[in-house]
């Protein structure tokens, strides 16, 4: 019997082996044209003149993450005006609070093969339209019902974007914009909050959901004028389709032919890898990354990041501060602290950003929790407005310096090639799982205990520092096959 399963053990392992060996061989075949193409050429001398179509393309498609922000920014300064004009009750708005990333949940998990299926292009015209139909339920709502149906479907819409937006700017942006093109995607998000936040200070909560249907109605015009994405076509055979494409985004004067061989090349390589399935994530060889980026995510959204963004001017009344500017002051810092942000992502690394958001996030949690603790007990009242609006701007400054997009990139370096889709839908579910949470029950953990409430993300922030230290590596200036190696546990000796 030991004989039979130490020969039964070699065989698993050997098949194993082989499995690997291939992917390697596979993996490899992959790199090759992309080494090859890493000179000039291929559409990477372009000038900023040939490239104005990459730029319009980026423009179109980022008004869906400005929309994203728009949908996240309406719940916080329209929540007094909601709840009076239709008599809600607390449990009653924070289901139309929280709805919105249960909405996203699903749009994020069902876009993908929606997205392969009908393209880049359709799936932002599909985003749009859920996102208009939301807006319209919200508009003409006369009680909760409406109201939590429009919000579902802005969310599903703002879940969708958050996957098709960075897809189409990754495949149609030549490599020496890549990095920047994508980080504008982010950008824009805290744009839209902030706008929003800004803005419903001064119009009616049915005008500022009119006002949700500008980006769409900017990025439904802008469809008519832009490519398709060139990989996409090339994926479904569209060879005429895809060369055009591509020649619009480099530029008439532009050879692009090496560029196109490369992107072909990849694409019928790509195919021949084996498709991953769920239950292969939690594989030996795959299971600490799985666990790297889900428990990013855990901590990013249940350290109270969506609590404070949805209910900040309710946050700034509770502590006796001015709604209206505290909102403003909240709205101008995140859109700032994030372009710094993502200026410094590639000089000072992942992992120190992380570090210094996430001490950042629990000094802000702790100074709220002091402000919140001294009016509950009726102790320096003159003082404790002022730290619950500086423990809040530490907090949102920190979480934009590196918590909210930090997650993000590290889970687009840490899985290989062949489980990427299915360990990024994973971690993406997680991610939208943890918003709802943490939006749902914020107003409920208020009502239990303000200063409370706060010292909890504090202590959630904490372990998330200490998941940092111990257990992230830095991929800053690694190669994938580098980072993959440095995070995978050795396997265990042949019995």
């Amino acid at each position: 019997m030991v004989i039979q399963i130490r020969r039964g053990s070699c065989v698993n392992r050997g098949d194993m082996a082989i499995k690997e060996d291939v992917e390697n061989v596979v993996q490899e075949n992959i790199r090759e044209p992309l080494m090859r193409g890493s000179g000039e050429g291929s559409g990477h001398g372009s000038s900023k003149e040939d490239q104005w179509m990459v730029y319009l393309s980026t423009f179109v498609a980022v008004c869906g993450s400005y929309e994203f922000g728009c949908c996240v920014g309406y719940s916080s300064p329209t929540q007094s005006a909601i709840t009076e004009d239709l008599s809600l009750t607390t449990s009653e708005y924070s289901v139309f609070g929280s709805i919105l990333t249960f909405g996203a949940m699903i749009g994020a998990i069902t876009i993908g093969p929606i997205t392969d299926f009908i393209g880049r292009k359709g799936a932002l015209r599909m985003s749009c339209a859920f996102c208009v139909v939301g807006w319209l339920a919200i508009y003409f709502a006369e009680g909760a019902w409406a109201l939590d149906i429009g919000r579902l479907a802005t969310g599903y819409g703002m879940g969708a974007f958050s996957y098709v937006v960075p897809i189409f700017i990754s495949e149609i942006a030549p490599k020496n914009l890549r990095g920047r093109l994508t980080a504008l995607n982010q950008l824009m998000i805290v744009s839209g909050v902030s706008v929003s936040f800004i803005i419903g200070l001064v119009v009616s909560w049915r005008a500022l959901a009119l006002i949700g249907l500008i980006p769409c109605a900017v990025t439904l015009f802008g469809l008519f004028f832009i490519p398709e994405s060139p990989r996409w076509l090339a994926k479904k055979g569209r060879h005429r389709d895809f060369e055009v494409a591509l020649q619009k985004l480099r530029g008439k004067d532009v050879d692009v032919s090496l560029e196109a061989e490369e992107i072909q090349e990849y694409i019928a390589t790509l195919d021949s890898l084996p498709r991953a399935k769920l239950l292969d994530l939690f594989q030996r060889r795959y299971l600490p990354a799985v666990l790297i980026a889900v428990f990013l995510m855990v901590f990013q959204q249940l350290g109270g990041i969506n609590g404070v963004c949805f209910y900040v001017s309710d946050i700034f009344t509770q502590a006796g501060f001015s709604s209206t500017v505290g909102t403003i002051i909240y709205a101008i810092l995140q859109v700032v602290v994030t372009g710094i942000g993502a200026s410094f992502m590639d000089r000072l690394g992942r992992k120190p950003l992380i570090l210094t958001s996430a001490s950042g996030l629990l000094l802000g949690c702790a100074v709220t929790a002091i402000a919140f603790f001294l009016t509950a007990q009726e102790l320096a009242l003159s003082v404790a407005p002022i730290l619950a609006v500086t423990g809040i701007l530490i907090f949102i400054g920190a979480f934009s310096i590196g918590m909210g997009a930090v997650p993000w990139i590290i889970m687009s370096e840490i899985f290989p090639i062949n489980i990427k889709g299915q360990a990024g839908s994973l971690a993406t579910l997680v991610n939208w799982f943890g918003a709802w949470l943490c939006s749902y029950t914020f107003n409920f953990l208020m009502s239990w205990s303000t200063y409370g409430t706060f010292i909890l993300y504090a202590a959630i922030n904490g372990l998330a520092i200490v998941f940092v230290i111990f257990f992230v590596p830095e991929t800053k200036g690694k190669t994938l096959e580098q980072i993959q190696s440095a995070i995978s546990k050795e396997r265990s000796e042949e019995i």
